[in-house]
């Protein structure tokens, strides 16, 4: 628990990729004139700059953003050391702010800092192997077809490109003979901070198309460069990710350059209906349509 004064206010922006959280956190940063904390834990790596659609230059110039860039890929970081740095951050920064602005599409790290993390069953070494050993073998289909089988609602939230927290949410049903989900939010700490969660949406059609078109620029702007100089550092955490696995299955000739553009924007889609459902199971949380969300918020806070 942070020590802080009271009246505090940290204002948290989640929703789905390229629906507007970034554009939406700067003019409320520059409303209350106030920094903003990312909870976007692809954009915490500097090497990722396109692929994890890291705010431009000129974004970063006009308000001071927190966790950009601030890791390289090589670096280990999870969700726990998240939490540890991102409330010691927020405890710096309330001395001479009264409202920070939180923004970001990892429904895992904004829920750590906004409920605590959950309590797990330790992971028992042997059972991860085993699952290791399937993935290795059978490849990341065979986990996300267990998963689905055995707890189908985080299987409709979770990433199901990120292999590891397949393997971890497999092993802890395995050894526990509960869902994973189960044991996810079963109470919330208490921060000694007013906690205000927005989640943005947008007619899903219309999200698809930026989806679509934002592929297209990151092209543009020199996205398959930019994963062609990480592929030493293919097998990191960090790259296991819509948009890096996609061309890396390209430079391999696995599949040819459309192929993987397609891909890549098939599973950014699919990976914005899985952010979606994640904020919608919280009842916490006050979801607003993009196109008036600036308003609503400053209405409602005010």
């Amino acid at each position: 628990m942070i020590d802080i004064v009271k009246n505090k206010h940290l204002i948290v922006i989640s929703g789905a990729t390229a629906i507007g959280k970034t554009a939406l956190s700067i003019k409320l940063a520059q409303h209350f004139n106030t920094e903003i904390v990312s909870a976007d834990s692809r954009q915490f790596y500097r090497e990722l700059k396109i692929g994890a659609a890291q705010p431009s230059e000129q974004e970063l110039a006009t308000i001071k953003h927190h966790f950009i860039g601030n890791l390289s890929v090589t670096e280990d970081y999870n969700v726990g050391l998240y939490e540890k740095d991102s409330l010691a951050l927020l405890h710096k920064l309330f001395r001479t702010n009264n409202t920070l602005i939180m923004v970001g599409g990892s429904g895992l790290y904004i829920d750590a800092i906004c409920l605590g993390l959950d309590s797990f069953p330790e992971v028992d070494k042997k059972i991860k192997k085993e699952y290791i050993a399937g993935y290795n073998n059978k490849g990341i289909a065979f986990l996300q077809k267990e998963l689905k089988k055995k707890d189908p609602d985080y299987f409709e939230m979770v990433d199901i490109n990120n292999h590891q927290r397949l393997i971890r949410a497999l092993s802890v049903i395995r050894k526990s003979g509960k869902t994973f989900s189960s044991f996810r939010n079963k109470k919330s700490i208490k921060r000694n901070f007013k906690i205000s969660h927005f989640s943005l949406e947008m007619e899903r059609n219309k999200l698809y198309k930026k989806i679509n078109k934002r592929v297209d620029i990151m092209r543009q702007e020199g996205l398959i460069k930019e994963v062609e100089g990480l592929i030493p550092y293919r097998k990191k955490n960090a790259l296991q990710t819509v948009g890096y696995k996609e061309l890396f299955s390209f430079f391999d000739g696995d599949i040819n350059l459309k192929e993987a553009i397609q891909k890549i924007k098939q599973n950014t889609r699919r990976f914005a209906k899985r952010q979606i459902s994640w904020f919608k199971r919280n009842e916490n949380i006050q979801h607003l349509k993009i196109e008036n969300a600036f308003q609503e918020i400053i209405r409602n806070l005010t």
